[in-house]
Formats: structure tokens, C-alpha cells, sequence
């Protein structure tokens, strides 16, 4: 593929495990306070189920949900409510207007809750590029948070003002590594693909997407702030979402890896002086 030799506009950037990390056993520690807090709510509301139902419940809903990302797709928090409150109850019981307010913030408090912690060269990172007038966006493939959620929880730490745009699956209803997620990022940034630069720790997602849509890639490869736990358990999201599937690692190749935020903004001027 031939690259324009216009000059780079635009960061967009992967959220977690590149921007926000995780401590060890993090997720699993997430995942059980998630249960037991939809379990409280669904008691509250009248809904006698135990805590192993409802734990039973969200696994089951991961598993609907990996099969649906598989595909590149994703499906609102909304959906994700009405999954849990069918495998958690019974596919007869459907998800009333009245409990969503409480259910959704009991679905997502483990995040407050037990939160991720900031990449600490972050915020040095986007005023570097903002002095260089780069536009900086996000995209970002959601889990079991929402996107409104994450936008609160990025506001909470400092870091939303930085993005001229947000881009979460569950809102869009696709995942990277499409390209039309890649396109759409470029679009809302008022730019052109060629013009962009995305970083991401993800090979098949962040890289592989990025490139397919004409962006360059900067592969985030740091072994800080990664629930090694979660990524050795082959049951777990995280590890699951790590699988090449089909596929090789010859062609996943970046443009360049990084182990530090604080080497992007000289890696990049690097790529800029190469497209010249």
C-alpha cells in the first residue's frame, strides 16, 4: 500500500493496557464484586437468585458476547443487562424499564470500585503531541463496561479533556480490528486514514485494524500494568481476546513497537521523517 506523504494529524488511542493498566488479579477481583452487587439489586427488586446463579449468569453472557466479538460486532450495555437477567432468572423474564437505573450502575461500579490506575506517561504524552497540534482520539473495544461508564471513569482521572474523539463498540456496535472503526475515528478527527497513527497493545486488534485502514500502527508491547493472572487463564476475556485466531504473526508486523508512552511522541516524529 502506498502511503501519502501529507504529514501526520492525529494519535488515536487503545485504552486499556495502553492508557489505563491493571494490578494482578484485578479482573477476577472486578468480576466478583461485579456479581455480588447485580445480586443485591436483583434481590432488592424482589428477584430471590444467589450469587453462584447470577456468577453463572455473567459467564454465560461473556461467553454469548465472545462469540459475538469474534465477528468484529458488539451489542449495547442494554443487551448485556437483559442476557444476565435471562441466564440469571429465566429467558421468560424480560428486562423492565425500572430496574435498569440501578441494575446498570450495580453491572458497573466494580470498575469504581476496583479501578485500573493511569499509565503514568500518559498525560506527558498527549500534551507532547498537543504542542505539536496533533489531534488525539480514542477507540476502544469495550467488555463488560460501557462506554459511558469508561467516559466517567476517564473524566474521574484526569484524561478525557485530551480527546477530541471517543469511540466505544458498544455504541457503534463494531469492534477492532474492523476498519470502518478505524475509518469512522479518522472521520470524527476530520482527517484522512493515511494521516493517522494508532497505538495499541494489541497485535490482531490495534495493529492488524489499524493498518487494514490505512492507518500507521505503533505497537505498545510494556509488560507494566498487565493482569498476568487473567491473561494465563485461557477461560478468561482477557486471554481470549489475545487469540491471533487464524491469523500469523508474519503479518502483524507495526511500524514500529514501543515499550514506554514516553518514547511515542519521538517514535512518531521518527515514522514522520520516513514518510517524507
Amino acid at each position: 500500500m502506498t502511503i501519502d506523504k501529507t504529514r501526520f494529524k492525529a494519535v488515536t488511542f487503545d485504552l486499556w493496557q495502553t492508557l489505563i493498566f491493571e494490578s494482578e488479579g484485578a479482573s477476577s477481583m472486578r468480576s466478583a464484586n461485579r456479581c455480588q452487587n447485580v445480586t443485591k439489586t436483583l434481590n432488592k427488586f424482589g428477584l430471590e437468585v444467589s450469587l453462584k446463579k447470577v456468577t453463572s449468569a455473567v459467564e454465560e453472557t461473556i461467553d454469548a458476547l465472545l462469540k459475538i466479538w469474534d465477528e468484529n460486532k458488539d451489542i449495547t450495555h442494554r443487551d448485556q443487562l437483559q442476557s444476565v437477567v435471562k441466564y440469571a432468572l429465566s429467558s421468560e423474564v424480560k428486562l423492565k424499564e425500572e430496574w435498569i437505573p440501578e441494575l446498570s450502575s450495580a453491572y458497573i461500579s466494580s470498575l469504581f470500585d476496583i479501578p485500573p490506575y493511569l499509565n503514568p506517561d500518559a498525560k506527558k504524552t498527549f500534551q507532547r503531541l498537543q504542542k505539536r497540534d496533533m489531534r488525539i482520539g480514542l477507540i476502544c473495544n469495550t467488555g463488560i463496561t460501557p462506554g459511558f461508564a469508561l467516559r466517567r471513569f476517564l473524566s474521574h482521572i484526569g484524561i478525557a479533556e485530551y480527546f477530541e474523539s471517543m469511540i466505544f463498540s458498544d455504541e457503534i456496535g463494531i469492534r477492532k480490528p474492523d476498519p470502518r472503526i478505524f475509518r469512522l475515528a479518522a472521520k470524527k478527527l476530520k482527517i484522512k486514514p493515511h494521516e493517522a497513527i494508532h497505538i495499541g497493545d494489541n497485535l490482531k486488534t490495534d495493529v492488524w485494524g489499524a493498518m487494514n485502514a490505512g492507518f500507521r500502527a505503533i505497537h505498545f508491547a510494556s509488560e507494566e500494568g498487565r493482569d498476568k493472572q487473567a491473561e494465563n487463564d485461557p477461560a478468561s476475556y482477557l486471554s481470549r481476546s489475545r487469540n491471533l485466531g487464524k491469523i500469523g504473526k508474519q503479518k502483524l508486523v507495526p511500524d514500529t513497537t514501543v515499550n514506554s508512552l514516553a518514547m511515542a511522541s519521538k517514535t512518531i516524529e521518527k515514522l514522520q521523517d520516513l514518510s517524507k
